[in-house]
């Protein structure tokens, strides 16, 4: 296989992004990377990651490739999950404790950390719009997650959010309380569960 039909493949791969950390793994230079680059016309969203002319722009999937232990969660994963009725202002992630989100902070978007074994509770994937797949929170998870920070959200996405989570035929109940019990939120979610049914 030529470095033309490897990189033609790394790009299909990511459904028309190409990474230079996977273009280094495969062992082809950054130079030869730079050149196939201007060839084929790829552009540059971010730092290691082009773009094919014939691909959409998805920023969710973007930053999902440059930062590969970050999960959506928050408004952004109401919104992936259909709970909210317009897209978030801001992005928001949550990111294990000891990583250093600096880089994210200063694009804007919020952070929210955790430890690692809470990092992954509920964690799943989904599609973003642009049918690219992202890590994000399950439903549950995020519910359990917009309750703990409901003082500082808008009351009117919050109350959406409840609305729609227990209309959906997606919830998982026994997920909710079992994510609430580890999380220490379990009284706190029964009364809104009790309140919202």
């Amino acid at each position: 296989m030529t470095k033309q039909q490897i990189m033609k493949q790394l790009a299909e791969r990511n459904n028309g992004f190409l990474l230079t950390s996977d273009v280094v793994t495969a062992g082809i230079s950054k130079t030869y990377l730079s050149e196939y680059v201007k060839r084929f016309n790829f552009e540059r969203v971010a730092k290691g990651v082009y773009m094919s002319e014939d691909a959409w722009f998805d920023e969710l999937y973007v930053i999902q490739l440059r930062n590969k232990e970050t999960v959506f969660s928050h408004e952004t994963a109401l919104y992936l999950h259909g709970l909210m009725e317009r897209e978030p202002g801001c992005t928001t992630l949550t990111v294990n404790r000891t990583y250093n989100a600096t880089h994210l902070r200063k694009r804007g978007y919020r952070i929210f950390t955790a430890s690692a074994e809470l990092l992954t509770l509920g964690k799943t994937s989904i599609n973003t719009n642009y049918g690219n797949q992202v890590m994000v929170y399950d439903m549950d998870r995020t519910l359990c997650d917009v309750i703990r920070c409901r003082s500082k959200m808008d009351i009117q996405v919050f109350q959406t959010a409840m609305k729609e989570y227990m209309k959906s035929s997606n919830k998982n109940l026994t997920n909710l309380m079992r994510y609430a019990k580890i999380l220490g939120i379990e009284e706190t979610v029964k009364m809104y569960a009790e309140v919202m049914l």
